[in-house]
């Protein structure tokens, strides 16, 4: 358009603007056509639910393929079906223990110390079938305990000290992957120093291992490795302390995975054992 032809285009819109509507008595626009190029915008119905391809964050809606293979994949991930069940776990929880979340957020009173293997399948809380807050809990790859090692020690000394739980509980169970590899000879980096205490029992009772079946040498093993922890538990001064002045218990526990059950192991020491151990490790503030 030239520049003659759209100052006439202008003279009229304002024209039009002084125009009143006879009924509303409000101005009204009258529509002004002009031949500007628009060829570059896109063409949009005023009730598309589709975004122009201009913008450049748009994303068209997924297709019933794609919303069935999500649904598929929600189904099946763990992490989102066990977000998805929370809210009615707590919600359950709540109708059959109204006072339970409100007095655990005031603290916890755990009366169990917990010591067992990392493994998947060893649900502490759900094997004793009780809940949250019973049971103060440290697991670590086939429930060994170094005695230099702080994090097992920190948590020993806190739920024996400053919880007072009344019992401690070693529990190892039958399948145990790090007791497999103790009992093989493969290099496996990270986990050599660390299953380094369950070789050393291996060292010790070979020759009650070699005279087993396989099955039945590992399942020892897991037993023997039981009773190794409890000793380291038993040499720490404040649990020593506890049993004197409080009764604290201390148990063995084995876990049978293909049947769910646990299998407590006779762990009481001699009187000539518990001297010993009193003389050598019981320290006085």
């Amino acid at each position: 358009m030239n520049p003659g032809g759209l100052a006439m285009q202008f003279r009229g819109l304002a024209r039009a603007s002084q125009a009143v509507h006879p009924i509303a008595g409000l101005p009204r626009l009258a529509p002004v056509r002009h031949s500007l190029n628009t060829t570059f915008l896109p063409r949009v119905s005023a009730f598309s639910t589709t975004a122009p391809a201009y913008c450049a964050n748009s994303q068209s809606p997924p297709t019933a393929s794609e919303t069935n293979n999500k649904s598929s994949l929600d189904s099946t991930d763990k992490y989102v079906a066990g977000l998805r069940h929370n809210k009615n776990w707590a919600a359950q929880t709540a109708r059959e223990h109204p006072d339970l979340f409100p007095t655990l957020a005031n603290g916890q009173q755990p009366q169990i110390l917990w010591i067992g293997c990392s493994d998947s399948r060893c649900a502490e809380t759900s094997m004793l079938g009780l809940l949250p807050g019973d049971v103060f809990v440290h697991r670590n790859i086939a429930n060994i305990l170094h005695p230099g090692d702080l994090s097992s020690g920190a948590v020993i000394e806190f739920a024996v000290k400053h919880l007072k739980v009344k019992h401690v509980v070693v529990c190892g169970h039958t399948s145990c992957g790090g007791v497999a590899a103790a009992m093989g000879s493969k290099q496996l980096g990270i986990l050599d120093p660390w299953l380094l205490p369950l070789r050393q029992v291996r060292e010790r009772n070979l020759a009650i291992l070699e005279s087993l079946p396989v099955d039945q040498a590992a399942e020892k093993l897991v037993e023997l490795n039981v009773r190794e922890s409890l000793n380291i538990v038993t040499q720490k001064s404040v649990v020593l302390e506890a049993i004197q002045e409080r009764g604290l218990q201390v148990h063995g526990l084995i876990y049978d995975v293909a049947s769910g059950v646990l299998r407590e192991l006779d762990t009481t020491d001699s009187d000539e054992v518990i001297k010993k151990r009193l003389v050598a490790f019981k320290l006085e503030e």
